[in-house]
């Protein structure tokens, strides 16, 4: 939203410059996102001055060149050269300087030099329109009138005032300051001083009954404002309302146009206009549009509305989309001699509702479907009337018409003292709180010692509890006029262990060092990535197509991620994520914690003696084991996975519940996301993981000083027979001195019987008070080798 500094002066008196006044709006909640000079003048006739030309002579050596010596309020005349056909003395003029940088009507700016021209001196320029901007003649130079001061600015002798342009970062629920009237509302309660009242003097009433206004849908248009104004002349606004309006960036169209536009942004009243003399039957209906109902928009787009939409409508058709767009056929042309000017308070919701549906967001509806003022709806309409005489010659015609059945009443309840000091944490003056609640135009009654009640104009729709007039309070204040103490004391909640963010970081820097980046993803998604609809969690009003649904894993959260990357030439990737899942499980809402990996591309870069190096299943396991052996997780159970995410992998399971699950993501869900594969992902359930782990105790051991030692076996097996399987009856066979059984080759092929494989195993013994002998080994392998052949038919090679 952008904001006029000098529009603001219309409001309220400013002492404070605009880089001041940045500041000031800032702290009290307007954060200033940028502030920019305007100038309706490019360059704005800087350092350009009134001179007189004192002699004027013929130049000789040129036939249409002048030398001419002229008075800038300076000790010294200045010499300049001229070939301006009107150059003659006494003759008041704008001198550009040396120095003097000219902006001109078309082409680059210029700084002025000295020179010589033709062998003269020549000490500044006597400017034309054009060379300075102030219109396109070249016809000679600007003549000034004689009562002209020389030396004074030439800025000021066109009465030009540069102009200031905040760009407000606005927050959705400050609707009462959208507008020049909202920001010096605010300022006013931070200088403690009054706004100035509408000047509404000039308004002269009708007790004409001229079109005839019906509200069939009081509850979304609770309350329906309008006037009749003739003998309008459709043209060009004036030089200051086109300047008023190019200020903060608002194109002009026609003056009754930039009227409404300007009674928008000044007093924050959204107004529209239709032609009178298309009006049939010369009656204006608010009522809710027929389903189905086609209604071309000023865009010329044919809209099909809904029975849930408002339409302004006459005696035959709609006219207009309340609060949010008008329609072609209704709207003021150059041929509009008399209008009905409308100013309504519309439902909010019916509004952002309406807008979503047709994808229309204008500065109406942007006002409308975050709350308007109800109380100002007359108030706009008589300053239009006053600017539309002025800018278009119209008179008003009819009386006002003002439909307004059951009147917005205030937000009323209680606020105490204590209250707002316990929250602020300072002990303000109760004489200060009060200032500035009624300077934000809050009504204080029934005061006692400990509080009193307060009645907060509907125009404020987010102040509607205590707690909201506290924040009021404290934004106008100024947050940095709370002191910060020397010893801040806080309560920590010890009550779950282990520490979940504790947790996080560590599995982070895990990866972090492993070459890993973080993403973070919305957690919206479109329902062609949910694994299971029936328990999806959708949206009643999404903001697109694209984002209806919660998301139920981070499986696509990843994919969108690595196929935004692919697509700009960086497919080489190790992300994981931190975030939650979604799910609607017997009518009651379920939030999970995920943490997932996921690799694409090459493990390296390319390289002339890697080049074939790209990632694999094994890249994505090795991290999830040193997670899982980083955190001290036992008891994990290792089978197949079964399930959509994958076309192969593994689930570690904890007890039943699945702790992770790895592989190779499907080729049906890399379709969906259109992304190039092969791309390995994991995915933990980290609340289960906390849980887990929740009973680890941290020991110190001390290093062995005794050496392990390392025994390989080489099996044959049935190919149904797991690693797991192995790893579990290894363990079960040894519990003490076995700490480590790994898995260094897989062989299947034509030498092997069929429905065999190979496998070779690696087995890491260790005592820790000893040194193992070759009989306690050989022992050990051999317990080994009888089980391994009694339990799954395995045959040493």
């Amino acid at each position: 939203m952008r904001i006029s500094y000098n529009w603001l002066k219309n409001f309220i008196d400013i002492d404070k410059t605009p880089e001041e006044l940045s500041l000031i709006l800032t702290d009290i909640g307007l954060e200033v996102e940028s502030l920019e000079v305007e100038q309706s003048i490019p360059g704005g006739l800087a350092g350009l001055v009134v001179g007189e030309v004192i002699t004027c002579e013929q130049h000789p050596n040129a036939d249409k060149l002048k030398i001419t010596t002229v008075n800038v309020g300076q000790p010294e005349l200045l010499n300049i050269v001229c070939g301006a056909p009107n150059v003659r003395v006494g003759l008041k003029v704008i001198v550009a300087q040396v120095g003097t940088t000219c902006h001109p009507t078309t082409g680059e700016p210029f700084k002025i030099t000295k020179s010589k021209i033709r062998g003269e001196a020549s000490e500044g320029m006597l400017c034309g329109e054009d060379e300075i901007g102030l219109g396109t003649s070249h016809a000679g130079i600007v003549e000034l009138s004689a009562d002209a001061e020389v030396g004074s600015l030439v800025k000021s002798y066109f009465n030009m005032e540069d102009d200031y342009a905040y760009e407000i970062g606005l927050t959705p629920n400050r609707a009462d300051a959208a507008s020049h009237l909202g920001v010096a509302r605010d300022l006013a309660a931070y200088f403690r001083t009054d706004i100035k009242p509408l000047n509404l003097s000039d308004f002269k009433a009708s007790t004409n009954k001229d079109t005839s206004v019906r509200v069939d849908s009081i509850e979304d248009a609770p309350r329906y404002s309008g006037i009749n104004i003739k003998n309008i002349k459709v043209a060009e606004s004036p030089e200051w309302l086109r300047n008023k309006l190019a200020a903060i960036g608002v194109r002009s169209i026609n003056n009754i146009v930039d009227v409404t536009n300007y009674i928008l942004h000044d007093l924050g009243q959204p107004l529209h206009a239709f032609d009178q003399d298309k009006i049939s039957g010369n009656q204006v209906i608010v009522r809710k549009a027929k389903e189905g109902e086609l209604f071309t928009t000023l865009d010329g787009v044919e809209r099909k509305l809904s029975s849930e939409d408002l339409v302004i409508a006459d005696a035959e058709k709609p006219m207009c989309i309340a609060g949010v767009f008008g329609g072609e056929h209704s709207g003021v042309t150059e041929g509009t001699t008399s209008i009905f000017l409308e100013s309504a308070y519309f439902n909010p919701v019916s509004v952002r509702k309406t807008s979503k549906r047709h994808t229309l967001k204008t500065d109406s509806s942007f006002r409308f479907e975050r709350g308007t003022n109800p109380d100002i709806t007359v108030e706009a309409l008589k300053k239009a009337a006053i600017l539309i005489a002025e800018v278009a010659g119209g008179e008003v015609s009819s009386e006002i018409v003002d439909l307004y059945p059951n009147p917005i009443a205030p937000f009323e309840f209680p606020i105490t003292y204590a209250n707002i000091q316990r929250v602020i944490g300072k002990d303000i003056p109760t004489e200060t709180i009060k200032e500035i609640i009624v300077s934000l135009g809050i009504e204080i009654k029934n005061e006692t010692n400990q509080g009193f009640d307060v009645l907060v104009p509907p125009y404020k729709v987010d102040v509607t509890r205590e707690i909201d007039v506290v924040e009021e309070v404290l934004r106008i204040y100024g947050y940095n006029n709370i002191e910060l103490k020397t010893q801040i004391k806080a309560s920590l909640n010890t009550s779950e262990k282990p520490d979940r963010e504790v947790v996080l970081n560590q599995i982070a820097d895990l990866l972090i060092s492993n070459g890993y980046r973080e993403i973070l993803s919305n957690s919206l998604t479109k329902d062609e990535y949910l694994e299971n609809p029936e328990t999806a969690v959708k949206l009643l009003n999404p903001l697109s197509s694209d984002l209806d649904v919660m998301r139920q894993n981070l499986l696509f959260s990843a994919l969108v991620a690595i196929g935004y990357n692919q697509k700009r030439r960086s497919a080489d990737l190790k992300v994981f994520e931190y975030g939650r899942s979604y799910n609607l499980v017997d009518e009651n809402y379920v939030e999970k914690q995920l943490f997932s990996l996921a690799i694409a591309g090459r493990k390296e870069s390319e390289q002339w003696n890697n080049s074939n190096n790209v990632v694999s299943f094994f890249d994505i396991k090795a991290p999830v084991d040193a997670i899982i052996k980083r955190l001290k997780v036992e008891g994990i159970r290792i089978e197949e996975y079964q399930g959509a995410y994958f076309d192969y992998g593994l689930s570690y399971k904890k007890g039943e519940k699945v702790l992770v699950s790895l592989g190779a993501v499907s080729k049906k869900n890399l379709k969906k996301a259109d992304v190039d594969g092969p791309v390995f992902f994991a995915q933990f359930d980290f609340d289960l993981l906390v849980k887990v782990i929740k009973k680890n105790k941290i020991t110190y051991k001390e290093v062995s000083k005794f050496p392990s030692v390392r025994r390989d076996l080489a099996l044959l097996l049935d190919e149904s027979v797991s690693f797991e399987q192995l790893r579990l009856i290894a363990n079960k066979t040894e519990r003490k001195l076995l700490k480590e059984v790994q898995i260094f080759d897989v062989y299947k092929g034509d030498k092997l019987p069929s429905g065999k494989k190979s496998y070779a195993l690696s087995f890491i013994l260790q005592d820790e008070e000893k040194t193992l002998t070759d009989k306690q080994i050989d022992t050990i392998i051999q317990k080994l080798i009888i089980n391994f052949e009694k339990e799954v038919g395995a045959t040493v090679r």
